[in-house]
């Protein structure tokens, strides 16, 4: 009949634990592997809350014009919406004109607001601590039709593009409402 081998004894593996240079060497890549991500995280945190905040905002204001624009009456053409509230004379009222560039904005078709949304001094230049700028335009359609657009863009540029943050908001005002 056959023989058969003795089991061999294997001898146990050594099983030696990390020394604490190396636990140290390895804690101390992680940490510094974390310390550039958290300084990321942050930067990219700040940029996203500021944009988001300003553009908010800038959506905002807009609607705030909006509203004073469309409870004028569809053929006033002289109440000065420059002012809240609006004051009956020495205005353009819903008189065609104005733009929507706040690079070039245009007289009685212009408002600067403080970085809480107050209106501040509008005649002539601009003011020296104006944080929004708001523009808006009166267009014809038809005859009893006025499309109002208004747009709203932030004075300082945000991120490292420098964008500054913008909106603009469109709606049709019909006679006689």
């Amino acid at each position: 009949m056959g023989t058969t081998k003795p089991d061999r004894i294997r001898k146990p593996l050594r099983q030696d634990g990390s020394s604490l240079i190396e636990t140290m060497i390895a804690a101390a890549l992680v940490v510094t592997v974390a310390a550039g991500l958290m300084a990321l995280a942050c930067v990219a945190l700040a940029t996203t809350e500021n944009q988001g905040h300003l553009l908010a905002r800038t959506s905002e204001y807009c609607q705030d014009k909006m509203e004073q624009l469309l409870a004028l009456a569809f053929n006033d053409s002289i109440s000065n919406t420059t002012t809240i509230p609006t004051s009956g004379s020495g205005g353009s009222g819903l008189a065609i004109g104005g733009g929507t560039n706040p690079s070039s904005p245009v007289s009685n078709y212009v408002d600067y607001l403080d970085s809480t949304g107050n209106i501040l001094a509008s005649a002539g230049a601009p003011p020296a601590n104006w944080f929004y700028v708001r523009v808006w335009s009166i267009a014809s359609i038809n005859a009893n039709v006025k499309q109002i657009t208004v747009t709203t863009q932030v004075n300082n540029p945000v991120g490292a593009l420098g964008g500054r943050p913008q909106s603009t908001v469109t709606a049709l005002k019909v006679n006689p409402f």
